[in-house]
């Protein structure tokens, strides 16, 4: 009931060894440091992307090389649909990714995959990566330990740290989620919020229908299995699992525990 195979599709993940079959979903979140701290990160050292510091102009990332974007003309398309463009001289350069002027990377453990946009204003913390044709917007902060598959979206004045996107998890606007998985597909509406922590001591309880389970962690968001939608301003207590295709209607407070696949949370 609380493996990770009865929240997600996970066949076309590229980072399955976080799962494990034969334990709770929530153990990928204790897994997720020492996965991302052994991850093989490029190096992005540059002086026209400086560590720390607002990014003075625009630059893209092609096949290893940094170049500035001068000279180079970028058609802003639908990042999550592959249509960010990078043209040199009218020839396309395949999967380049774009780190506009503004944004922040702060770090040595980042990692951005092909055709990947980063927003001015964005600010990154590693360890971070992000997968291929992701969209990380204007305003949003990563916080360290951040991990998403492909096609996915972090956007304007979202907050993420320690949490897990799979593909084409988009999570749109003013979002805050730590301590969190969010399956495929799901889609976080306006001002979605994951509370993590107790306000008493001890770890979060995960409630079920057989008893309450200890989840070993004094941190613990929110786990939405595939297509999972929330509502707009809606709240999330610690430890709160809501099964597939389940939804979380608009200024919601979820309680607790494990909720079946297709519920509805009113």
């Amino acid at each position: 009931m609380l493996s990770p195979r009865s929240f997600f599709d996970l066949s076309e993940f590229p980072h399955t060894p976080l799962f494990s079959a034969s334990d709770p979903v929530w153990t990928a979140l204790t897994r997720l440091k020492n996965y991302m701290d052994k991850f093989v990160y490029p190096q992005l050292k540059s002086p026209l992307l400086p560590e720390g510091e607002p990014l003075a102009k625009t630059v893209v990332l092609h096949e290893g090389q940094i170049l500035p974007a001068a000279g180079l003309d970028i058609v802003y398309g639908d990042t999550t649909k592959q249509q960010l463009r990078v043209l040199s001289d009218g020839s396309v350069l395949t999967g380049a990714t774009v780190i506009m002027a503004g944004s922040v990377l702060m770090g040595g453990q980042i990692a951005l995959g092909h055709g990947v946009l980063v927003e001015s204003g964005a600010l990154i913390k590693s360890p971070a990566i992000i997968g291929d044709y992701s969209e990380i917007r204007q305003g949003a902060y990563l916080r360290g330990y951040c991990l998403t598959g492909a096609h996915c979206v972090i956007g304007h004045t979202t907050e993420v740290k320690h949490s897990i996107f799979l593909d084409h998890a988009k999570a749109g606007h003013f979002a805050y989620i730590g301590d969190s998985i969010l399956g495929r597909d799901v889609n976080l509406g306006a001002g979605t919020k994951f509370a993590n922590l107790r306000f008493l001591p001890g770890n979060v309880l995960v409630r079920t229908d057989e008893g309450s389970m200890d989840s070993g962690r004094r941190k613990l968001g929110a786990i939405l299995g595939d297509k999972v939608q929330t509502g707009c301003n809606s709240v999330t207590n610690p430890g709160t699992l809501i099964g597939k295709e389940g939804l979380l209607m608009p200024n919601t407070t979820a309680p607790s525990g494990y909720h079946p696949p297709r519920t509805v949370l009113r």
